[in-house]
Order: C-alpha cells, then sequence, then structure tokens
C-alpha cells in the first residue's frame, strides 16, 4: 500500500488555484498550505473540513513566509524565528481541522524549504523542533514527509519523530536523488501518461529514471503529484488508477 498526497488549499482571497474538490476524490493526504506561502483562513477551513468529510488526512504544508513567491523563494532565516513561524502554521491548520472532526496527523514543508532542509541543518533542525513542540503539547503522533536521505528526515528520527520519505510523480530527479530546479527545463512533469508510469515504476521497483538517464532509489511510502500543475486531477487519476493496475492498494499512511 502506498500513500497518495496533493498539495491543496494554495488559493488566497478570490483567487483560487488548483481543484481541491476533485483532488480531494483522488488522493489520501492533503498537504494544506497554512497562510504563509499560499492560502488564507476561509480556504484553510474550506479544504480541511472537505478533506475530513472525505477521509482525506489533513496535513499542515509549512513554508517560508513568502505569499509574492509562493514560498519558492530561498530565505535566510534566525532557526528560532523559523521554528516559531513553523508552530504557528501548524497550530493554524490544526485548529480548523479539528473544527472539522479531526486534526493535524502529519506535517510537510513546502517549495524553497522543502528542498533546503534536504542539506541544511540548521533550518532542518528548526522544521524538527517546532513539530516535536506541536506534538508535546497535544501528547500526538505527527509523522514528517521529506525526501529519502534527507537531513530533515536524519534530525526528525533522532528526535523520534516517525518519518514517511516521499517521491514526486511529476518532478525530474538529478542523479543524487534530489529534485531538478524548477528553473531547468523539464523539471516538472505535467503528461497524466508519463506521470502515471513513474508512479508505478516508484511504488513497485523503487526506482526512478534522473534526468540524465540514470537510475535512482527512490523508496518511498507516498507518492506526491502537485496541485498547481494544470493537469493535477487527471494526473492523480492516472496515478491512482496505475497503481491499482499493479496491484498497489492507495491508502492513507496517517
Amino acid at each position: 500500500m502506498i500513500d497518495l498526497n496533493a498539495d491543496l488549499g494554495e488559493g488566497f482571497g478570490r483567487w483560487r488555484l488548483g481543484d481541491d474538490d476533485a483532488l480531494l476524490e483522488l488522493v489520501t493526504s492533503a498537504n494544506v498550505a497554512c497562510g504563509f506561502h499560499a492560502g488564507d483562513p476561509s480556504t484553510m477551513r474550506r479544504v480541511c473540513a472537505a478533506a475530513v468529510s472525505r477521509g482525506v488526512r489533513v496535513g499542515a504544508q509549512v513554508g517560508y513566509r513568502d505569499l509574492a513567491g509562493f514560498g519558492r523563494r530561498d530565505i535566510e532565516y534566525d532557526p528560532h524565528e523559523l521554528a516559531d513561524d513553523v508552530l504557528f502554521q501548524i497550530g493554524a491548520l490544526d485548529a480548523f481541522a479539528r473544527a472539522a472532526g479531526d486534526r493535524v496527523r502529519y506535517v510537510k514543508p513546502h517549495g524553497a524549504l522543502y528542498n533546503r532542509i534536504v542539506h541544511d541543518a540548521v533550518q532542518a533542525e528548526a522544521v524538527v523542533r517546532a513539530v516535536v513542540t506541536f506534538a508535546s503539547v497535544y501528547d500526538v503522533q505527527v509523522p514528517v514527509l521529506g525526501l529519502p536521505g534527507s537531513v530533515f528526515l536524519e534530525l526528525a528520527t533522532t528526535a523520534g519523530l516517525s518519518v514517511i520519505p516521499e517521491a514526486f510523480a511529476d518532478r525530474a530527479y538529478t542523479p543524487q536523488g534530489t529534485l531538478v530546479s524548477r528553473s531547468k527545463p523539464g523539471a516538472v512533469l505535467t503528461t497524466p501518461e508519463e506521470v502515471a508510469g513513474r508512479a508505478v515504476e516508484m511504488a513497485v521497483s523503487g526506482t526512478v529514471r534522473a534526468i540524465d538517464g540514470t537510475l535512482v532509489n527512490v523508496s518511498a511510502r507516498s507518492l506526491c503529484v502537485h496541485g498547481d500543475s494544470p493537469s493535477a486531477v487527471a494526473m492523480a487519476a492516472a496515478v491512482r488508477d496505475g497503481l491499482r493496475s499493479v496491484g498497489v492498494e492507495v491508502g492513507a499512511f496517517a
């Protein structure tokens, strides 16, 4: 069994991005924007209510305080401020998840923060500290999603958090197993058939073809399809169908 997650709630005010309702019919975990890179209180509440009503697990997608850059610009942060910002985001989303009848079930960093803490131990530790603080206050288990082999998952494991390695069906990989920068050609895949094929390969063999043609190990418990892609719904549907066709059940890890 493997989890299928997508980034949701990434609109802001009257501006909507992606088809949250359609994706919630397909995914098993929803990475909900918490108002820093995207999202706002009303959007957060709406998506949490829709997710809980469908049995989809709610996760806090925490990011840099960067609405203008959609959280995809690298930012230097005081680690204490970063930990506070992450804790703030988790707590805010948790309030809406609880109002809907559930709670935040996991945490996944977004965008530039996600990629930064693959290697940056200082920022990774700040994120881990925030999650540990939240989990200890409410006495709950809060797993974290991240890239296999990342400093973030190593520190999270050391801190006693459950870690969920994930892979990206719609992103290109480097030979080192990291994501190709969005600024480079071919970094984002948009064809449902190609994305589904990669998802099946990842789930069955634990490998993916890197941008230079080499095979990369990507052992993962969750697969991500980005909700802001124009063909996100078609890709998620193709991934789900592709996985089922080879006997892989889709189900939430949380």
